[in-house]
């Protein structure tokens, strides 16, 4: 004998609840096996099933096309940050600009290594430092940086730190996309089980075949058992 399984994927919950519409609405509203509200209320939730739907896959959609053009900005930013502090250390090594300048920028004052750029956050912050640093130093009359000079690295940092606002709306948009899916899930569920319980309950005196034909029509869904031979 087999067994249903209700729909666990929003595709699924869909292709259900239009299976069940249409063919109540082909049968019309007496021969309905249940009720005309669950026929009206299905027809309500498949509308918003679908348009919940259509919305998240746009949503995520964009989400996976801005991907990479963030990647690429935060590649640019991270790579003339690391460009700028190498020549600013360099400088410091051949004298050109004094060790104590460093603390300006939040660098140790011992050693030479460049900071690790790797994350988001440590590309925001040292984006910042090296920007407010240059700035400082400057106004104290010392000569800037050049190749690349801090305009053309905030070029670059700043068309980061866009992107990754962006980015985190369109994030922000597909998470709520997704709650809102998620949040006609028990709904669905429920009618979706509601709709074959009477369907079932409808047809229950029908040869075995028959029944199982009648109630797919409706988007019931019946497995088999390993070893079950198939109606």
């Amino acid at each position: 004998m087999p067994y249903r399984r209700l729909p666990n994927t929003d595709l699924a919950r869909i292709q259900s609840l239009t299976r069940a519409v249409e063919q109540g609405e082909s049968l019309g509203y007496l021969d309905l096996p249940y009720a005309y509200s669950v026929h009206t209320q299905a027809v309500d939730l498949l509308e918003k099933m679908e348009r919940a739907n259509a919305e998240y896959q746009v949503a995520y959609e964009r989400q996976v096309n801005f991907a990479k053009d963030y990647q690429k900005k935060m590649k640019m930013a991270k790579l003339y940050v690391s460009h700028f502090i190498q020549v600013f250390q360099l400088s410091v090594i051949r004298g050109e600009i004094k060790e104590e300048m460093r603390a300006l920028y939040h660098l140790p004052l011992k050693g030479f290594a460049v900071p690790e750029l790797n994350t988001e956050a440590a590309l925001l912050e040292w984006g910042e430092y090296i920007i407010a640093g240059e700035k400082e130093r400057t106004e104290k009359g010392s000569s800037p940086i050049y190749n690349p000079s801090i305009a053309k690295v905030r070029v670059f940092y700043d068309n980061f730190v866009d992107a990754r606002n962006a980015k985190n709306v369109l994030q922000a948009n597909t998470k709520r996309a997704m709650l809102t899916l998620d949040n006609l899930h028990a709904t669905v569920d429920a009618l979706i089980l509601e709709i074959w319980n009477a369907v079932e309950n409808h047809y229950k005196d029908l040869p075995l075949q028959e029944r199982l034909d009648a109630c797919r029509k409706f988007g019931i869904n019946y497995y088999y058992r390993k070893g079950e031979k198939a109606e």
